[in-house]
């Protein structure tokens, strides 16, 4: 089937147009990232934005996206990072996936940041590494439990239909698709979106995707990572089953995250030395703390955080 037949089962008109099962999705994005005419892959995504995704069609982009990641390895935790254009300030969540690793976790973040800089500085200043093939990610997770996979390196040709936001002016399904990559088919999954519309169209994807354990947020950014002077929503799965809870604030500081400016060094400072703002630092335990429920863990954060190894600074 050519992908101009999932055009028109989507752009016949109304009473006759309709949504794409599964397996039709499935074999859309098969197409989309092989052969495919541009004209149709950007009907068929534009269309998709207009109708809105089902979480059916996430399900079947998302399985036919991961299968050529098969030789990628197993990790325990999956950590999408999506935000390009991050206007929230420093990364502090790549503290909060360092000291989940720190706990031996496997933790394999994956993503694309556009051209903002922050977070790349961040895995260089924090010692983690940037792993461009399956062998690479072994290593790194072996030695350190935590590696960073850039999209465009593990999935260039997903990372060209992500990318088609710079032609088409707007955000596709594909934003969603790779959040749903998990490249390391980890048990837990952590996400971040911007809107709040997205969370329960991702932990129902991940549902129909036989996933086990996710927890999904409004995080700074678009990125997992907790607000610590508000409550948090979280949407998701615990045992497979369809989750939703709510997490207290856990300070009574209410600014915006954007108002924390540091420089870049303060990353390596609060973890080495343990100096910076309380705000920061209850940033990066909150996070973690989300994350270890996530894995249905509950660590004694304070001592982990104590004992966390220093970094050689970059």
């Amino acid at each position: 089937m050519s992908l101009a037949a999932h055009v028109r089962t989507l752009g016949r008109g109304p009473g006759r147009s309709r949504s794409l099962t599964r397996d039709e999705a499935a074999e859309a994005m098969s197409l989309m990232l092989e052969s495919a005419a541009p004209e149709a892959v950007g009907a068929l995504l534009m269309l998709l934005r207009m109708k809105g995704e089902t979480s059916e069609e996430i399900a079947g982009f998302a399985r036919a996206a991961q299968a050529p990641l098969a030789d990628w390895p197993r990790a325990d935790l999956d950590w999408p990072c999506y935000a390009a254009g991050r206007s929230r300030g420093l990364p502090w969540f790549l503290l909060a996936a360092r000291l989940v690793a720190a706990s031996g976790q496997r933790v394999l973040l994956h993503g694309w940041n556009g051209p903002d800089q922050a977070i790349r500085d961040g895995l260089v200043a924090l010692g983690i590494p940037e792993v461009r093939s399956p062998a690479q990610a072994a290593r790194a997770l072996k030695a350190g439990n935590i590696a960073y996979v850039p999209l465009e390196d593990a999935h260039p040709a997903l990372f060209q239909l992500l990318d088609l936001r710079r032609t088409l002016g707007l955000r596709s399904c594909i934003n969603t698709v790779c959040r749903m990559l998990n490249p390391g088919r980890a048990s837990a999954s952590v996400q971040g979106v911007f809107h709040p519309s997205y969370r329960l169209l991702q932990a129902d994807a991940a549902q129909r995707l036989g996933w086990r354990n996710l927890t999904v947020i409004k995080g700074g950014g678009g990125e997992f990572e907790r607000h610590p002077g508000m409550e948090i929503a979280g949407f998701g799965l615990r045992e497979g089953a369809a989750w939703q809870g709510s997490f207290p604030a856990l300070t009574g500081d209410h600014r915006r995250l954007s108002d924390l400016t540091l420089p870049a060094q303060a990353l390596t400072v609060l973890w080495n030395s343990d100096e910076g703002p309380e705000f920061a630092r209850q940033i990066v335990l909150g996070t973690a703390a989300l994350a270890f429920a996530t894995l249905d863990l509950a660590p004694d954060l304070s001592a982990l955080w104590q004992a966390r190894p220093v970094l050689q600074t970059a």
